[in-house]
């Protein structure tokens, strides 16, 4: 048995140096080593053999197994290292041509204007305030002295899911929600996405708003229109103007339309701002006592400012893009300009 065994070694170890790919060595480890193979065979043998010779044949047969596993498994990293050295010496790379490069992507630029105003006001000592987008009426409307009657109530003017929960309409949401939570001083500016049913060059049914809120005692209209100057200056150059003109929000009391001095021909008229030198950017006020009183805020002792803005509105006037719907299409050509 001895003998016959090694007669299997050789015959194999000949196979394998016969074998030139790894399909004829997957082929000899069936021969010898599979289920059905002749050393799988010999070990089912064993049965007919004596008692007393069982133990020495199993050690011959797993001796020879672990030879002929050796062998092939050498066999299969030299083929396999050859198929490699093959493959590169045709594929043939030459280290001295310049590279393919990359083509990097870049940031959007509502991402751009929300990153840099975010970055702004928090270096003001703002925090960020962030809520849900699909909203109770009670904090959206309700909370805000937005009356039953209102046109903003509207289904025209707002996504309705059922008659207490809508898709919000502006962020001002989470501004009641956290003006519930926190006791004054409040300091907080929040970004997100909202939604109205338009869709033209300047509107479209998903838009996003960044709006801010300060509770303090003695803050004043004078304190709002310091903290925007601060902030359209940083935003766009030193020379930027800030404006006010009287206006009407259900939220505040006074309201106003904030206004900045061009940045393209800096207040002197031209195309973008319709020769007027002055550019509508967002709606500003101090907060209606019955917002803070409806929250919870004493309005004897705290006063309120409010800001909010529209980033794609921002991004138009910093980039100078004609159409909002152009933001919303992902072409490349424009998204390049980003870089």
């Amino acid at each position: 048995m001895k003998e016959k065994i090694a007669k299997l070694i050789e015959e194999a170890k000949s196979a394998i140096e016969q074998s030139h790919t790894l399909a004829s060595i997957n082929n000899v480890k069936v021969k010898y080593l599979g289920k059905s193979g002749e050393l799988t065979g010999l070990l089912r043998g064993m049965k007919d053999l004596p008692q007393e010779e069982r133990p020495l044949v199993g050690k011959y047969v797993n001796e020879a197994r672990d030879v002929i596993t050796q062998m092939t498994e050498q066999k299969s990293k030299e083929l396999e290292q050859a198929e490699i050295d093959a493959k590169m010496l045709e594929e043939g790379v030459d280290i001295t041509l310049d590279g393919k490069g990359e083509d990097k992507g870049s940031l959007h630029p509502c991402t751009l204007v929300s990153n840099e105003v975010l970055d702004i006001f928090t270096s003001l000592g703002f925090t960020l305030g962030q809520g849900p987008e699909i909203e109770f009426d009670k904090y959206c409307f309700q909370m805000l002295n937005i009356p039953p009657d209102h046109p903003a109530r509207d289904m025209q003017d707002t996504f309705y899911i059922t008659d207490d929960i809508l898709l919000r309409t502006h962020t001002s949401s989470m501004q009641t929600r956290t003006m519930i939570k926190t006791q004054p001083p409040i300091r907080i500016v929040c970004p997100g996405k909202v939604y109205r049913p338009d869709d033209d060059a300047t509107h479209s049914p998903m838009f996003q708003q960044i709006e801010g809120l300060v509770v303090d005692e003695k803050v004043t209209l004078c304190d709002l229109k310091g903290l925007l100057e601060t902030f359209a200056q940083r935003l766009f150059d030193k020379k930027t103007k800030v404006r006010f003109r009287p206006s009407f929000f259900p939220f505040t009391e006074p309201s106003v339309e904030v206004d900045l001095s061009c940045s393209v021909c800096h207040g002197k008229g031209c195309r973008v701002c319709k020769g007027t030198g002055w550019i509508e950017v967002l709606g500003a006020g101090v907060v209606n006592p019955k917002v803070l009183e409806n929250c919870g805020i004493d309005s004897k002792k705290y006063k309120g400012l409010a800001f909010g803005m529209g980033v794609e509105r921002v991004a138009m006037i910093k980039y100078g893009i004609p159409d909002m719907r152009i933001m919303f299409e992902n072409d490349v050509r424009f998204l390049k300009e980003f870089k």
